[in-house]
């Protein structure tokens, strides 16, 4: 089963919802501020994404510029990476969308017309 994995008060993930509904895409919802992804599945989730460790931290959130993430990264190991990101499901980059072989992060309409196929 697909997992869509959100923030409920997130208006770019009601949109994302919106896309998976409108297209009758079946999904499993999950609410990340509940829910964190756990390191091992974040190291899965960067894996089948095919993107950089960086790409899943919501670099727009109070929670990252708190920790002053943007100065850190750079010098953080991909391991240190993956801690950091789960301990707070505030300081992953939403909605994740997992299918069996492929995750999307953030919604991007036109990487996840690739689901519709």
């Amino acid at each position: 089963m697909n997992k869509f994995i959100c923030y409920s008060k997130c208006s770019t993930c009601k949109k994302a919802e919106k896309f998976l509904q409108d297209n009758n895409i079946e999904y499993e919802l999950r609410d990340i501020k509940l829910d964190n992804p756990t390191k091992e599945e974040l190291d899965n989730f960067v894996k089948l994404s095919g993107k950089d460790v960086k790409a899943f931290f919501n670099t727009s959130g109070l929670v990252y510029k708190n920790l002053n993430l943007k100065d850190k990264l750079s010098n953080m190991t991909y391991e240190e990476k993956l801690d950091v990101l789960s301990t707070n499901g505030m300081l992953v980059k939403r909605p994740i969308f997992v299918t069996n072989d492929k995750v999307y992060v953030g919604f991007n309409e036109k990487e996840w017309t690739d689901l519709i196929r």
